[in-house]
């Protein structure tokens, strides 16, 4: 069956735009243009659209998803099996969540008692799952499962005032980079304290510490666009400035 732009939009639920969109990038062409000059696509187009939309969800930028599907290497059985996967994760993240809120409901309505660990146990687990979702093949492969499942046992552990600390440390940490990113200085003293506040936040996970590593870390920031994207959040072009400051402040060059 062959569907024109708002057809297949209607079908995807997504917009017209969108998949216009997305024929301007050449992630997705359609079949062929009919005499009208409508863009028609065929089975062909909606399954690489169901790629697409797979790894959209699991919050993967368009650059990526271009180069993985492109690739000659790409099979379409191993992809929806790895989609599969990582769904079932997912789903038993929201399972997870799910029954720590009815319990805190039940909490609140007097049927049962909640522990304090048991109420930042969900948020704790998505916060692991999220991050191995996204980054945990490249964090893997840099600094070995040891490191990074000693890092995810430490977020278990943590206790609701530990959390709280953490959280502010990043704030501060988040509002030093901006601050020093306007300054426009890396080797000016907030930028390396800045450095500083990122080092003590690294310190809350890792079991020992490097300048190496370090520096080795914040450059896979600037490789990364999913990295990247979430510091260049605080200000655009603020990942390669943390970059900068942080070879003065480790005196290591990537």
């Amino acid at each position: 069956m062959e569907y024109t732009v708002k057809k297949l939009a209607e079908l995807a639920g997504i917009s017209t735009r969108t998949l216009r969109y997305y024929d301007e990038i050449d992630i997705l062409k359609p079949a062929r243009i009919n005499s009208s000059g409508y863009r028609i696509y065929g089975e062909t187009q909606i399954d690489k659209l169901q790629q697409i939309m797979f790894y959209r969800e699991l919050g993967v930028g368009l650059d990526s998803i271009k180069t993985i599907l492109c690739s000659s290497s790409f099979n379409k059985h191993d992809a929806l099996r790895e989609h599969h996967g990582k769904l079932l994760d997912k789903k038993q993240q929201l399972e997870l969540l799910i029954a720590n809120v009815e319990k805190t409901i039940a909490m609140t309505e007097g049927r049962t008692y909640m522990s304090d660990k048991e109420k930042f146990e969900g948020f704790k687990k998505k916060m692991i799952e999220e991050n191995e979702l996204k980054y945990g093949k490249e964090v893997r492969e840099k600094y070995g499962n040891g490191t990074i499942d000693s890092f995810n046992q430490k977020i278990k552990n943590m206790s609701e005032e530990q959390y709280d600390l953490i959280q502010k440390l990043t704030d501060d940490l988040n509002e030093a980079i901006k601050s020093a990113y306007e300054e426009g200085d890396p080797s000016s003293q907030l930028a390396q304290k800045a450095c500083e506040l990122h080092k003590m936040w690294l310190l809350n996970y890792w079991d020992q510490y490097s300048k190496e590593a370090h520096m080795g870390l914040v450059q896979m920031y600037v490789d990364d666009e999913r990295f990247t994207a979430y510091y260049d959040k605080i200000a655009p072009g603020c990942t390669v400035f943390l970059r900068n400051a942080m070879r003065i402040f480790t005196g290591v060059e990537e």
